[in-house]
């Protein structure tokens, strides 16, 4: 009688794969002016794909991280890094993979739209740019004002053409500041439409500020409230009001801005 097959040795599981790196990390980010932290020990990340809404009320510290994240401003803790590029050390390299768009910052006024849209895709170094601002007039409906100026555009109008500039280089990162202020609610629900395909798509992740909680519900994925410079609360913006004993997102905003201290020891 033949012996019985000798026993396979065991083979070890394969590694697991490496978790993809964030698109951006925050770590430990602190700003002071003088006496006052104006943003205070944050850190968090966003992944390729997500949209994260950063929260909080007047000088809760968005505007200032925002510009660290930028590299406006230095900070005096911590580090920024944009596709593992740490903003501090390689500025440039780094805001290559980003673009930023806000009502507040309006394009060029003397400039027609394609004129606006050439001059910024050259500055970015857009490859078969022509190609690309073809792609993006279309996609955001701005073929009938190519040759407008900007100057006489709507806000609506001159959101979208914001957010074409923005996206011409393809970025990595997205920041956003309160990118549908002012506009209609028509006009305000087609943007955020062409948000979530950017952020569908895979290759990018969105940071997104705004005092509309109705609207960060519907996009965000994730949301981080600020308060007094620091990370108050965080997580998805439909349960987390809940957690919190709120009925909705907006009672929730409005507790952090007026009872943070309650929140913390919640």
């Amino acid at each position: 009688m033949a012996g019985a097959a000798p026993a396979r040795p065991l083979q070890a599981a394969p590694p697991p794969a490496p978790a993809p790196e964030p698109v951006l990390s925050v770590e430990g980010l602190g700003r002071r002016f003088g006496a006052l932290a104006a943003v205070d020990g944050v850190s968090f990340q966003v992944a390729r794909g997500e949209i994260v809404g950063l929260l909080g009320p007047n000088g809760a510290g968005k505007t200032t991280t925002i510009d660290m994240i930028l590299g406006v401003l230095a900070p005096t803790a911590g580090t920024v890094r944009i596709e593992g590029l740490d903003v501090t050390r390689r500025r440039a390299a780094a805001l290559a993979r980003t673009a930023f768009a806000a009502v507040y910052a309006p394009l060029p006024g003397n400039l027609t739209v394609a004129q606006n849209l050439r001059v910024f895709g050259m500055l970015y170094g857009v490859e078969r740019l022509p190609a690309r601002i073809d792609e993006l007039v279309a996609r955001l409906d701005l073929a009938g004002l190519r040759d407008t100026r900007c100057g006489v555009l709507s806000s609506g109008e001159q959101t979208r053409v914001g957010l074409a500039k923005a996206l011409l280089s393809d970025p990595s990162l997205l920041l956003l500041d309160e990118p549908t202020a002012s506009l209609d609610p028509a006009t305000a629900r087609d943007v955020r439409a062409h948000i979530r395909a950017f952020a569908a798509a895979g290759t990018g992740g969105v940071l997104w500020t705004s005092h509309n909680m109705r609207e960060v519900e519907e996009v965000c994925d994730r949301v981080l409230f600020l308060s007094r410079g620091r990370i108050l609360l965080s997580g998805d913006p439909r349960a987390l009001p809940r957690l919190h004993g709120k009925e909705t997102l907006e009672e929730l905003f409005i507790a952090v801005a007026r009872e943070p201290l309650t929140l913390e020891r919640s």
